[in-house]
């Protein structure tokens, strides 16, 4: 069949385009979730797609006691990370990152003061924070948000996000510290009291809660055996608090949600409809 002229052909094509339903398709999903486990061009592909929103995890690495891995804070906030982009949707998670503040060094002060720690100052993991906010904004993303599942991270968190929120709220790009995922904690211990756990179990470090959040999402991180019996001043003295020999993978899985919930109402406020 002869080829037909460029304007014949450009007739043809108009109409095609005119008897195609007017709703647009739906936007293909990401191969995953995670920023690190794209390729370049999926990321490219994805953003253009509008998953413009972004989660920027940060954990540590601290002695955790005799039970329970160093890596303990990756491990859960990578995993409320993802499901905090599942609540959102169109939302990607960015790789954790795991140098955070943990004290000081000389002398020793917090986490520091146990084999296994590493920790950087606040003005390191600002910049870190830093960096990668900037990186992310290159890559297309207009709104940024941060959880830490580490204490001492929260305030340099916070002063990165506030600068860099004003500073680019007039281009279109949000930059939030979600402190509701951090300060939900308490509200874990109020379900566990209700479930008939005594105060003294609790723990601060490594106690019941903490224990209970990592089997849940990483078993193999928990081996209650190395408690050999500990609690109380006893476990203090090795590193850890209150009684996790009475956490399980259930009592994870069931205060997990707290923290990932207070996350997703807070960006959902702040950011309203996107």
């Amino acid at each position: 069949m002869p080829a037909l002229p460029l304007r014949r052909r450009g007739l043809l094509l108009v109409g095609a385009a005119l008897a195609q339903p007017r709703t647009a398709p739906a936007a293909e999903a990401p191969p995953t979730l995670e920023i690190g486990e794209m390729t370049a061009p999926q990321l490219r592909a994805a953003v253009a797609a509008g998953w413009k929103t972004v989660i920027l995890p940060s954990g540590g690495l601290e002695q955790n006691g005799p039970h329970v891995i160093i890596a303990k804070h990756d491990h859960i906030v990578r995993h409320n990370a993802l499901r905090i982009a599942e609540a959102l949707g169109r939302t990607l998670v960015a790789p954790v990152i795991s140098y955070v503040p943990e004290g000081g060094w000389d002398p020793p002060t917090g986490n520091m003061a146990w084999a296994g720690t590493i920790g950087v100052t606040p003005q390191v993991f600002a910049g870190i924070l830093d960096g990668a906010a900037r990186s992310l904004k290159l890559s297309g993303f207009t709104a940024i948000c941060m959880i830490a599942d580490n204490g001492e991270s929260q305030r340099p968190q916070d002063e990165v996000a506030t600068r860099l929120d004003a500073a680019w709220q007039r281009q279109g790009v949000r930059v939030l510290s979600i402190g509701a995922y951090y300060r939900s904690a308490p509200a874990q211990d109020v379900w566990l009291r209700g479930q008939g756990h005594p105060e003294a179990s609790l723990g601060a470090h490594a106690g019941l809660a903490d224990t209970s959040e990592l089997m849940a999402v990483h078993p193999a991180g928990v081996d209650l055996g190395r408690l050999e019996g500990r609690s109380g001043a006893a476990l203090e003295r090795v590193g850890a608090s209150g009684d996790p020999s009475r956490a399980s993978a259930e009592i994870g899985r069931a205060i997990l949600p707290i923290r990932i919930n207070a996350a997703v109402e807070e960006i959902r406020a702040r950011l309203g409809p996107r």
